[in-house]
């Protein structure tokens, strides 16, 4: 995939409907809305991801963050909630992504790589022919208590760069990105989106005039 130098900004985290609207009013063109994980910030219940996601307008997409690894439960999760792009945070281990985008035609499907060492670039090469989107994040799937996201820790960009030039399809980082280093992120991998959680946040919420000077920084 060839490199983008102006990325689209996707907000994750979004705890209600308050931090959706000041995430679009400050750029964001997605959302993510994270439902149960093993650990990490930003868990929301169920019945507030659906009543987000029903008042994001269009041209703004919802990723719902989902740890499930089984085709069946995802399927379902995702017609209780109604989000336009799936963000699967773990591995399949039941099914497949063809099986996903028969069950949900027409909801965007983006895998998250855990980059962690070499052995991810050729994991993200092989996953990339089933979905529309990687997001390389800096969690750990393999510890007792799986990090599968919002670690606010960087990982090696190098990396990222490595599987951005070896894929086909939109790669979006994540990570430790904050104001001080999104123009190197941005030179360094090239991503066609940031996502962003912890960088953004005070007291656990959404921080406006970090969020503003955020996307000041990454598209001046």
């Amino acid at each position: 995939m060839e490199p983008t130098r102006r990325p689209r900004i996707k907000i994750c985290c979004i705890r209600d409907a308050g931090e959706a609207w000041t995430a679009i009013r400050r750029g964001a063109s997605a959302l993510g809305l994270v439902s149960a994980m093993p650990s990490g910030p930003g868990v929301i219940a169920e019945e507030t991801i659906a009543a987000v996601a029903a008042q994001v307008p269009p041209g703004v997409a919802t990723f719902l963050l989902t740890s499930l690894q089984d085709v069946p439960s995802i399927v379902a999760q995702h017609r209780r909630l109604r989000t336009t792009t799936l963000q699967l945070v773990d591995a399949l281990t039941t099914g497949s992504y063809a099986e996903l985008r028969e069950a949900l035609p027409g909801i965007g499907i983006v895998q998250v790589v855990h980059v962690t060492g070499p052995e991810s670039v050729e994991e993200a090469v092989r996953v990339s022919a089933g979905v529309d989107a990687l997001l390389l994040d800096s969690g750990n799937p393999g510890l007792a208590v799986k990090e599968l996201g919002g670690t606010g820790r960087r990982h090696d960009w190098a990396l990222s760069r490595r599987i951005r030039e070896a894929v086909d399809v939109p790669l979006y980082l994540a990570g430790g990105l904050r104001v001080e280093n999104v123009q190197e992120a941005i030179e360094a991998v090239g991503p066609f989106g940031l996502d962003l959680c912890t960088g953004v946040r005070t007291d656990d919420r959404l921080d406006a005039g970090k969020l503003a000077a955020f996307v000041a920084a990454a598209l001046p």
